[in-house]
């Protein structure tokens, strides 16, 4: 993926203050040869000497004549950027390239650039370009990392010209800038069968709901309006005239990620934080229920879901699919700690119906919270929970034990409610946690004598 952004330098050439911007451009160089033409043309006036007159004419001359061309020069420069990609993993890198063309019919002198760009990603990034010849161009690059999802402003791009001689330098900022999108890491997890993705359906009938509904294919004739590319051709063939095939809904299983940042629930920040594995988890989840042909919502405790997600979440299918996970990614890389106390705002989301398949990313829980996912789970065919204890996080766990008693605690309850609960140590990896539930998850539906999928 790739954004670009162009500018091209042309400028309010009609400034007033214009003039002083340009002479306030002269360089020391520069200054001191309008100092000694002066100096030059006033002793020739004293001492009657012709020739000095000119010498002095032609050095103070000579830097404003550079300084007028260099100002009108800086408008006829043009400048792009274009970040390649520009959507990236934390801790991954991205490109950034830099196109300069000089667009008028004259050359430039020595150009130095230099791009803003926040501290998280790396030093300020500058270059040093030769004489561009006239319609000429210049390409750059430098790359940019941050260990820190969130979305960071490039630019503006920064331009000082000088002439050849070194009699003037101006500066030409560029207006416009583009955005890069961190997002959380994405961890590839293991296709285990959970139970409660599609809770009562065989292979065969989970696979079937997951691409189409019972009645898709079971025709009905045209309409105005109706789209072409709905047209069953054989019952049109066999009835005499245009037949569409009718516009059920398709019926999928489905799969909400719950993802608890209340501010309370989590210690500690950085990209080694509770907090942050927990959304590089959520993500990691609903990339991984997308790519297996799940309609996904993503929640908070906020109640709040993606922009543009429609009731039943988005669904996975070719190029949506793609486009869902970019819509959930721009969302979870801006996500940041709420001022919620507890999860009732979620609750109230999911309580209207069964969310299939529930997976919830939980930061540190109290008796009354552990009661609201209780409740929830009654709502879902399948519930798995990983539980973090963030005092953990931040240090060993010997040193904390009423800490890990309390989320021990928290665990029970939530297994006595029928989730699937695991607590996440200190930098534990996801696609093994993964793996865990489905046995647990497994064990469980044996231990009932029910019928898993």
């Amino acid at each position: 993926m790739t954004t670009a952004g162009a500018v091209h330098a042309e400028g309010d050439r009609g400034d007033r203050s214009g003039v002083r911007t340009a002479l306030a451009g002269l360089t020391t160089r520069g200054r001191s040869f309008l100092a000694a033409g002066v100096a030059a043309a006033v002793c020739s006036y004293v001492l009657g000497q012709s020739d000095l007159l000119r010498v002095g004419l032609l050095l103070a001359v000579l830097p404003l004549v550079c300084a007028a061309v260099l100002y009108r020069t800086r408008y006829r420069v043009a400048g792009s950027r274009r970040l390649s990609p520009g959507r990236v993993p934390a801790g991954s890198e991205a490109r950034v390239h830099l196109r300069m063309e000089n667009v008028s019919r004259l050359p430039t002198g020595l150009l130095m650039l230099q791009d803003r760009v926040p501290y998280v990603l790396g030093p300020r990034p500058r270059f040093v370009l030769d004489r561009v010849e006239a319609g000429g161009r210049r390409e750059v690059s430098y790359r940019v990392r941050s260990d820190l999802r969130g979305r960071y402003p490039l630019g503006p791009l920064q331009l000082r010209l000088s002439d050849p001689f070194g009699m003037c330098e101006l500066t030409r900022s560029f207006s416009t800038h583009d955005t890069l999108t961190v997002v959380p890491r994405v961890v590839p997890l293991p296709p285990v069968r959970l139970s409660g993705e599609a809770k009562g359906y065989g292979d065969g009938r989970h696979r079937a709901l997951a691409l189409a509904g019972e009645d898709d294919v079971i025709p009905r004739g045209y309409r105005y309006g109706d789209d072409l590319r709905r047209v069953h051709w054989r019952s049109t063939a066999r009835y005499g005239e245009l037949m569409v095939r009718r516009e059920e809904q398709p019926q999928r299983a489905r799969c909400t990620v719950l993802l608890d940042t209340r501010a309370i629930a989590y210690e500690g920040a950085g990209p080694d934080s509770a907090f942050e594995w927990a959304v590089s988890g959520a993500a990691s989840v609903l990339v991984h229920m997308l790519e297996r042909g799940f309609s996904v919502r993503l929640l908070t405790d906020t109640g709040n879901a993606v922009p543009g997600e429609g009731s039943d979440g988005f669904a996975g299918a070719g190029q949506e699919s793609a486009d869902a996970a970019g819509l959930m990614m721009d969302t979870l890389a801006v996500v940041d700690h709420s001022d919620d106390e507890g999860l009732s705002r979620a609750y109230d989301v999911v309580r209207g119906g069964n969310e299939g398949l529930l997976v919830a990313f939980l930061g540190d829980l109290d008796e009354d919270q552990a009661a609201v996912l209780a409740r929830m789970r009654q709502r879902s065919g399948g519930a798995v929970a990983f539980l973090l204890d963030s005092a953990a996080w931040l240090r060993e766990p010997a040193d904390v034990p009423d800490a890990s008693d309390q989320a021990e605690d928290r665990l029970r309850m939530l297994r006595e409610a029928g989730w699937t609960a695991l607590g996440v140590p200190r930098g534990a990896a996801l696609e093994e946690l993964w793996r865990q539930a489905d046995r647990e998850r497994s064990g469980l539906t044996a231990a009932s004598g029910g019928e898993g999928p």
